[in-house]
């Protein structure tokens, strides 16, 4: 078969043919009269092998040794392949994500392309200020579409830059709330730690809805930021999550306390800070009793002499009204010196001693 009959079956241009000849690659096995390059069988037979190799990516030197070398592992070469190609698609990917990103950013020039590129990339500098600094810039002038700043805040390690990047987030507008909630869902702890600190800076109606449902969440750490927040807010809701966490609880309620609820507590929301949560609601009279309640409830499930039952104590210091009062009252005769020592001091106080 002539070249150009090979090409028109094969698919191969006649160019592409000559130049698999000058590589060694295949070369025809005869010759007509006239001096023209004939094809056999076998020839054309190798032309479509050389053709599969290469759909698969290989070079022509790759697919000539994947041929010819019968020492050669096709298994190492497709998996260097393999390998070759996830790299090309992350980088595709982000390149289209990057896109998309500065096409969010409704750009009117390529001024505005250009400075939204250099905000990204600063957004993923290594260099701690850079990041803070391209957070701090954010304004109407020069935007970050909310998706990036959500994907920064929530791989933000450094607290000053996450502090940046939630006050940007804050100031993004709309879809922050949906998209920071996706981190709630996130393997990584630290992850959702990070969603949920985000989720109690941003206001609206959206965010607290979303803080609410996260006080049913399983991890104690997101629970105990989303109850400190909706404390703050002033939130009822709240109120059974924090009083868990004065307790120490790290599981769903009804958790043990000990070293795990210290380490659970130790990088989140704390007793300290539940019990301050707990003293601002009590503000209103109608929550006090509620919460005073709800502390008495646990006193009385909570052994003598536990580091939870002093906390318990402490916690109802600070909240008002005759039922606290009546439980210092009975807590100043504790069999735990340090807890009827603080329920002393603390009805001399009310009392005005």
């Amino acid at each position: 078969m002539l070249i150009g009959d090979v090409a028109r079956r094969s698919g191969v241009s006649a160019r592409m043919l000559r130049h698999y000849e000058s590589l060694g690659l295949v070369r025809p096995t005869g010759r007509t009269g006239s001096g023209y390059r004939e094809y056999s069988d076998e020839d054309i037979r190798r032309i479509f092998h050389i053709e599969s190799l290469r759909s698969l990516g290989l070079s022509l030197r790759e697919v000539g040794r994947a041929l010819d070398d019968p020492g050669f592992a096709p298994a190492e070469l497709v998996a260097g392949l393999a390998r070759r190609t996830r790299e090309r698609i992350a980088a595709e990917t982000e390149l289209l994500t990057r896109l998309h990103r500065i096409g969010a950013a409704e750009p009117a020039g390529w001024e505005d392309v250009l400075r939204t590129v250099a905000l990204l990339q600063a957004l993923g500098s290594k260099n701690a200020d850079a990041r803070q600094r391209a957070a701090l810039a954010t304004s109407e002038e020069a935007a970050l579409p909310v998706e990036a700043l959500v994907e920064a805040v929530l791989d933000e390690s450094d607290p000053n830059v996450a502090g940046a990047l939630r006050w940007a987030l804050a100031r993004a507008g709309e879809n922050g709330p949906v998209l920071l909630a996706e981190g709630l869902d996130s393997p990584a702890p630290e992850v959702r730690e990070r969603a949920v600190r985000s989720l109690a800076e941003l206001p609206g109606e959206e965010a607290t809805a979303l803080l609410r449902d996260a006080l049913a969440h399983p991890d104690a750490t997101v629970r105990g930021h989303a109850a400190v927040a909706l404390g703050a807010q002033g939130s009822a809701d709240a109120i059974p999550t924090l009083v868990d966490l004065v307790v120490g609880k790290t599981g769903r309620r009804g958790g043990t306390e000990g070293a795990n609820a210290k380490g659970a507590n130790a990088k989140g929301a704390n007793d300290v800070d539940a019990a301050d949560a707990l003293s601002a609601l009590a503000d209103d009279p109608a929550l006090a009793d509620r919460i005073a309640g709800a502390l008495v409830d646990r006193l009385a499930l909570a052994p003598t002499g536990t580091s939870a039952r002093r906390r318990l104590t402490q916690a109802l210091a600070d909240i008002p009204g005759p039922t606290a009062s009546r439980a210092l009252g009975s807590l100043s005769h504790d069999e735990d010196p340090a807890v009827a020592l603080t329920a002393r001091y603390v009805l001399a106080l009310r009392d005005g001693r």
